[in-house]
């Protein structure tokens, strides 16, 4: 994503991000019945739009916090689009219904489509790494997540109960092994290819 000045908009954002209730009150009544709109004519009711609403908050909360997200586009086309990209999902996912789709959709540019695309990228790949994660030892499980929380090796190696230099090659060989099963992953060379 180039680095833009940021759009007027990124309050939205940011009212995410530190949980801003006034700020997030608004972004329910600005946005969210015209998501609540969108469902209801393509086979979903007001459960279906405000799970989908919680589900696109969250992930921009996890991108904005993780990836430090950026608006150069209207919060509305990108929350729009990217709602009506996950409710499509679920559609897709739930195919034995019969699928009607209602193409009324509001001006999204291109930058709105690429905030979009590098979201749905960001939750494929969050997604992976918990599901490849899981699948490791405990012990790998374990220390990864020391790592994670303690920043000072020797503190993760006294958390543990090991020495520093242990600690520090059984970190890298379960690196080298969550990277190698994320790399084998049919699911992985999906998400390469959205790239």
């Amino acid at each position: 994503m180039e680095k833009n000045q940021a759009h007027s908009d990124q309050k939205y954002i940011q009212a995410l991000l530190d949980n801003d209730s006034m700020v997030l009150k608004e972004i329910y009544q600005k946005f969210a019945p015209k998501v609540v709109n969108y469902i209801k004519k393509n086979s979903g009711d007001e459960s279906n739009a405000q799970d989908i609403i919680q589900e696109t908050l969250i992930t921009i909360y996890n991108q904005a916090r993780e990836k430090k997200l950026i608006l150069t586009c209207p919060f509305d086309a990108y929350f729009f689009l990217l709602c009506k990209r996950k409710w499509l999902n679920e559609l897709k996912k739930n195919s034995l219904n019969k699928v009607t789709i209602n193409e009324e959709v509001v001006s999204i540019n291109d930058e709105s489509l690429q905030y979009v695309e590098e979201t749905l990228i960001f939750e494929a790949k969050n997604a992976l790494f918990t599901e490849i994660f899981n699948e490791l030892g405990n012990a790998c499980k374990e220390l990864l997540k020391a790592t994670f929380t303690i920043k000072s090796m020797e503190k993760v190696a006294e958390k543990l109960g090991q020495s520093y230099g242990y600690v520090r090659k059984k970190k890298s060989l379960c690196i080298g092994q969550l990277t190698k099963m994320m790399q084998s992953s049919p699911k992985y060379n999906k998400i390469k290819n959205l790239l």
